[in-house]
Formats: C-alpha cells, sequence, structure tokens
C-alpha cells in the first residue's frame, strides 16, 4: 500500500525532461524540466539543486522499521526567495554554513533545495509549487508522511504590511501539522497568519509538492521579506549562511519543536 500511494504521489512526473512572482501566469517557466532543459548547460551557474537522504535500513523480518517522516524543501531558494535554503537546512538540522548537525546529536531531517545563483533576477526562475516536476524533489516528498515547504513572501501578499511586517504564513492541507506550527511560532513571539485568511497562500493545491507525500498533505510557510531579512546580519546569498543571529535560532527551533511533536502524534502511525 505504501508503494503504491508514494508511486501515485509522484505518477507522471518522472517523463523526460529579490521578489518571485506571486502566481503560475507570471512564472517563465512552466515546470522544473521546462527550466532545465531551457537552461540547459547553466546549472550550477544560473541555478543549483541540492539535496540529502539519510541512510535507512529495515534488515529485521520481526520488526518493523519506522516509515520515513519529514523532507524540508526550499523550491524558491537562493536569490529567488531569499533566506529560505538557510532555513530548510537549519530545519533539517544543519548549520547552513558548516553543515554539523545543530544542535549536536539533534534529530535530522531530510532535504530538497532549488537555489537562484544570478547577482540579480532570480525571480525569473520562479517555478510555482504546484508544476514542481523535479524527480528527485517529487520522489522525496512521495516517499514521507509530512514535507514542510518554504517560500518567501511580502508583507502585502501576507496582510501584515505597516508597522509590523515581519510575519510568517501558515498553510498547507495538513490541519495538524498548521496548528502545530502556529502555536509553536506563536509561542516563540513571531506574528502568525493562518493562511485559510489568504487564499493565493493557503498552499492546499493537492498538486503542491508540500501536499505530495505518502498521506497526500503536508505544511507550507509562506515568510515575508523583512522577517527573513531580520533573521541575518548580512542579507545576501554569500553573507547569509555564516550571519544567522537569535531570530533565525528561534524561528528554526520553534518549526523544529512542531514538525518533533507531528512526528509522535497518532497521525503519524503507518501499518
Amino acid at each position: 500500500m505504501l508503494t503504491a500511494l508514494a508511486t501515485a504521489a509522484v505518477s507522471g512526473s518522472l517523463l523526460g525532461p529579490g521578489a518571485a512572482p506571486a502566481l503560475a501566469a507570471d512564472d517563465l517557466y512552466a515546470s522544473n524540466t521546462d527550466l532545465y532543459t531551457k537552461l540547459a548547460g547553466r546549472e550550477g551557474i544560473d541555478f543549483g539543486r541540492r539535496y540529502k537522504r539519510h541512510e535507512r535500513a529495515d534488515n529485521s523480518t520481526s520488526a518493523v522499521a519506522p516509515f520515513h517522516r519529514t523532507t524540508i524543501m526550499a523550491l524558491h531558494g537562493g536569490g529567488i526567495e531569499p533566506g529560505t535554503s538557510e532555513l530548510c537546512l537549519g530545519i533539517a538540522g544543519y548549520h547552513p554554513a558548516t553543515f554539523e548537525v545543530t544542535p549536536a546529536g539533534g534529530p535530522v531531517h531530510d532535504y530538497w533545495m532549488f537555489e537562484g545563483l544570478l547577482s540579480s533576477d532570480n525571480g525569473s526562475m520562479h517555478v510555482t509549487s504546484s508544476h514542481c516536476d523535479d524527480r528527485v524533489a517529487l520522489s522525496m516528498a512521495g516517499g514521507s508522511l509530512n514535507v514542510l515547504s518554504l517560500h518567501g513572501c511580502t508583507a502585502a501578499q501576507a496582510g501584515v504590511a505597516g508597522s509590523r511586517p515581519e510575519a510568517v504564513v501558515v498553510g498547507g492541507r495538513n490541519e495538524e501539522f498548521k496548528s502545530r506550527l502556529i502555536a509553536a511560532f506563536q509561542d516563540a513571539g513571531f506574528q502568525t497568519v493562518d493562511g485559510a485568511r489568504i487564499s493565493a497562500l493557503a498552499g492546499v493545491d493537492p498538486q503542491n509538492i508540500a501536499n505530495r507525500t505518502v498521506l497526500g498533505q503536508g505544511g507550507q510557510l509562506e515568510i515575508t521579506t523583512e522577517l527573513r531579512r531580520s533573521m541575518f546580519g548580512t542579507f545576501t546569498r554569500l553573507g547569509r549562511p555564516g550571519s544567522t543571529n537569535e531570530v533565525f535560532d528561534r524561528f528554526v527551533a520553534a518549526a523544529r519543536t512542531a514538525v518533533a511533536r507531528l512526528e509522535t502524534s497518532a497521525s503519524q502511525t503507518i501499518l
């Protein structure tokens, strides 16, 4: 059954080949495959992909190993939605500059990210979440119970433009995950918005890669530019990994708390 579910989550996707746009209609590329095809030979120059899958094994005939739980993703990392790459690594349990497990001995999660590497106009490489057909990304989402997908938005998009533009919008189809994320971010002192209030940021499309999991649901964070900027001493692609601060640490810890609480809930029991 698990194999069938995971296959269904990625079926049809293994075939061939500043500020990001808010809507799919604004995207220059129809999918990741379209981008990779049209920018053939530019990987490592215009864009990059990074991921990590942790080794797992079950050689016992008498016990059942836990099914893979959570993958962290940043679909628009690097210069597309700045700060999301570093947050992806941090929430996965790795220091974004040294890749050391942080906190030491803490749990780690699989991660995947697509990053814009241009000096400017990285938003041109934005591919909306429901059009992500990267084979590795889809296979990782389809083999996980949960995905936490990280994105950047503007304060206006989040509905918080004004005196307090630092906010995170929590979306996705997994209502339990949403409630745990909202509670953890509020407890950590962050202005938190329920994505259900903002349809464009709700993250409920079944084709959104955050929801293409074994359970058919996941979590999505839309983080305002102002909040992301406040997490780093130097808000450049090269400067961010080594200049994370207390705000970054607090945000990462809150997200990891929500993930940990979700992973130990009854909804995560897969036979």
